[in-house]
């Protein structure tokens, strides 16, 4: 990843939300949504809900935070959803409507690091999903949450941690630089090819990515430096075997909205030689069920002082 796109991209979003998550595969994104559940509920159980409460659910997406919130405390419930994205709006907006949950939906186009049009302290609980990581600047974003809050509301987020991810790619573009050039390994060349189009691979590109330059204690420490006070932090690591089942999943669904699928990466920058020894010598293990996926996700909850 040489860069980052604008937040003017935002069909970015909806892509990758609707299909390149999934790779368009409904059974997979049976299972992304069950495992994006587990995430939807630990953020409201962090903040927590309470009747005739007012939500801000920040890069709300396809809406599932706002729904499941509503589902768990009911009719007395009114959320708010932004986005940056108008179609992932209109998504979540008709999703309401097919819900009959539109009474209690109010739908607001603006960036998470402005929040523009969100009254100030008009709000109970700012939560927010795998949002922070995409922002540039996640001081101005937590500001802006403070300000909505009223006195003694809450925050309740989850932001997946990729720094690891970024690390293990700068890790293979060392090994690849190291390597003789007489005797190259072409599979460590093509793993690394693979790792640096979805994630930064030298300090310069992590100090500079968004995604990459922040770990679970940096958003203590923004949220420190925000006046926010009660904070929690919590860090979850999840080792667990893979939910891809099948090579045409795993070679078509993308780990973040930035990120092109492997397949893309394949079709782009390998050769047709090196296309056919990357899928032998990965996709036998990918079909055996072998790989493992490290889940990192940090859960920070905080309060507004009164």
């Amino acid at each position: 990843m040489n860069s980052t796109p604008s937040a003017s991209s935002t069909d970015l979003w909806a892509d990758w939300l609707l299909h390149r998550r999934h790779a368009d595969d409904s059974e997979y994104a049976k299972r992304v949504s069950a495992v994006v559940l587990t995430y939807i509920d630990r953020v409201l159980d962090h903040g927590p809900l309470a009747p005739n409460m007012h939500i801000l659910d920040v890069g709300s997406g396809e809406g599932t935070l706002g729904f499941r919130a509503i589902e768990r405390a009911g009719a007395s419930l009114k959320v708010t959803m932004t986005d940056i994205s108008t179609v992932t709006l209109s998504h979540a907006r008709a999703q309401a409507q097919a819900k009959r949950l539109q009474d209690q939906c109010t739908f607001v186009q603006t960036s998470a690091d402005c929040l523009e049009g969100i009254p100030d302290a008009s709000i109970d609980l700012v939560t927010t999903r795998s949002v922070l990581a995409y922002v540039a600047d996640k001081r101005a974003a937590l500001n802006a949450m403070h300000r909505v809050l009223k006195p003694g509301g809450r925050l309740s987020i989850a932001e997946p941690i990729f720094q690891d991810d970024a690390f293990d790619a700068s890790v293979l573009k060392n090994r690849v630089d190291a390597q003789p050039s007489e005797y190259p390994d072409i599979g460590l060349t093509l793993l690394h090819r693979w790792k640096a189009a979805q994630f930064p691979d030298t300090p310069e590109k992590i100090a500079q990515n968004p995604i990459a330059n922040f770990s679970e204690r940096d958003l203590l420490r923004f949220a420190v430096g925000q006046g926010f006070t009660e904070i929690h932090m919590e860090l979850h690591v999840d080792v667990f075997p893979s939910i891809i089942q099948t090579w045409d999943v795993f070679i078509g669904a993308s780990p973040h909205p930035w990120a092109p699928s492997l397949k893309q990466i394949m079709a782009e920058q390998f050769s047709e030689s090196e296309r056919q020894h990357f899928e032998q010598m990965v996709r036998p293990s990918i079909e055996a069920g072998h790989p493992v996926s490290i889940d990192r996700m940090a859960y920070l909850s905080a309060t507004k002082p009164i």
